[in-house]
C-alpha cells in the first residue's frame, strides 16, 4: 500500500501496475470478497500503523504482511489477524521502552503493558486455531501396545454407569 494525507484526508493507493488487480489480490490476501470490508481494514490498518499523526507506510505494509502470513479464510480470521499484527507492534513498543526506563517507575509500567500485550498475543493465537478447528480437538494415537491376555478396544466407548443396564 501506498499511503498519503492530501488535504488531511487520508488516501490509500497501491504500487501494483494494475490497481484493480491490486484491490482483488488485496481482497484475496484478507480472505473476502467484500470491498467494502477490504476498503475498511485497508482504513484501519493505515491508521494502526501510523503513530499519531504521522504515516508510516512500513508499518501498515508490515500489518498486511502480519494478515497475508495468518492466510485468514474469511472476514472475521482477517479482523483477528489485523488485531494480532496491532498487538505484535504494541508488544515491540512496550519491550523498546522496558530496555530505555529511567526509573523503577517507568519500569513496572512498562514491564505490565508488556505482559499484558503478550498475553493477548497468545489469547488471539488460541483463538485464531480455536476458530479454525471448530472447537474441535483431534487426538492421534500413533502407537498401542496390548500385552498377552489384554483386550483393547478401538472406537467410541459409551459407559452408563451404575444400574444403566436395568438392574
Amino acid at each position: 500500500m501506498k499511503l498519503k494525507v492530501v488535504d488531511g484526508v487520508l488516501q490509500i493507493s497501491f504500487t501494483h501496475a494494475e490497481p484493480d488487480l491490486a484491490h482483488i489480490l488485496m481482497m484475496a490476501d484478507l480472505g473476502t470478497c467484500d470491498p467494502d470490508f477490504t476498503t475498511g481494514v485497508q482504513g484501519q490498518v493505515a491508521s494502526i500503523g501510523s503513530p499519531g499523526r504521522i504515516i508510516d507506510e512500513g508499518a501498515s505494509n508490515f500489518l498486511l504482511s502480519v494478515v497475508r502470513g495468518v492466510q485468514p479464510r474469511d472476514e472475521l480470521e482477517a479482523m483477528l489477524a489485523v488485531q494480532m499484527g496491532a498487538i505484535h507492534q504494541a508488544t515491540m513498543m512496550m519491550a523498546r521502552r522496558l530496555n530505555h526506563v529511567d526509573n523503577i517507575t517507568q519500569q513496572d509500567a512498562a514491564e505490565r503493558a508488556l505482559n499484558k500485550l503478550a498475553r493477548t498475543y497468545t489469547t488471539q493465537m488460541e483463538a485464531l486455531k480455536r476458530y479454525r478447528t471448530g472447537g474441535q480437538q483431534k487426538v492421534t494415537v500413533e502407537h498401542v501396545t496390548v500385552n498377552q491376555g489384554g483386550q483393547a478396544i478401538v472406537g467410541a466407548v459409551a459407559h452408563g454407569g451404575r444400574g444403566s443396564n436395568g438392574k
